[in-house]
């Protein structure tokens, strides 16, 4: 599957802005991680471009969330390792592959950066320092929701906290524009 059908296929599936946007941001983060371990950019980027792909059916259904997309992506020519870490992402699949660990940790990372990004000056992530993020990461009231566990969960990838969300960060800033921010 190439990146323009992928696109399509989200566009056409998540009516949620915020939520296109995530898996915008989820894109670039994992691009820039496979990047770093020398990586299939590509096939890293789909893996967080769709990861969210059946969301708006299963946002109250998570115990179907993820396996849904899994069928949706079997009418394509989807590389296995893709499906099997977003699989992985929501528990469906074990977390035995790079792919599958950067997958878990980038998808709360992306909404704890835009909180970020929200508290910065003009509310641009371009304002936001892996500093002034470490910082919040400490705090455990801000982006509740953004599992600290979870984003921790990096070193698996054999990369620091800081290393991670300094990737991550620089990654989204790449594509501000695409996430309004």
């Amino acid at each position: 599957m190439d990146r323009d059908t992928a696109l399509a296929l989200v566009r056409e599936n998540v009516p949620q802005a915020n939520l296109v946007k995530h898996m915008l941001a989820a894109e670039a983060v994992m691009r820039a991680l496979a990047r770093r371990f020398g990586e299939d950019e590509e096939a890293w980027g789909l893996a967080g471009l769709l990861h969210d792909l059946d969301y708006a059916e299963t946002a109250d259904r998570p115990d179907i969330h993820a396996l849904r997309t899994a069928e949706m992506l079997a009418e394509y020519p989807v590389d296995p390792a893709i499906v099997h870490a977003i699989l992985a992402h929501n528990n469906k699949a074990p977390r035995d592959t790079l792919m599958a660990k950067a997958l878990w940790a980038v998808d709360p990372l992306t909404g704890f950066l835009v909180a970020c990004a929200l508290m910065a000056e003009g509310k641009k992530i371009a304002n936001v320092t892996v500093d002034f993020a470490l910082r919040r990461f400490k705090e455990k009231a801000f982006a509740r929701g953004a599992s600290r566990d979870q984003m921790k969960d990096c070193a698996e990838l054999g990369i620091t906290l800081e290393e991670f969300i300094e990737e991550g960060l620089r990654a989204m800033q790449g594509i501000a524009g695409d996430l309004g921010l």
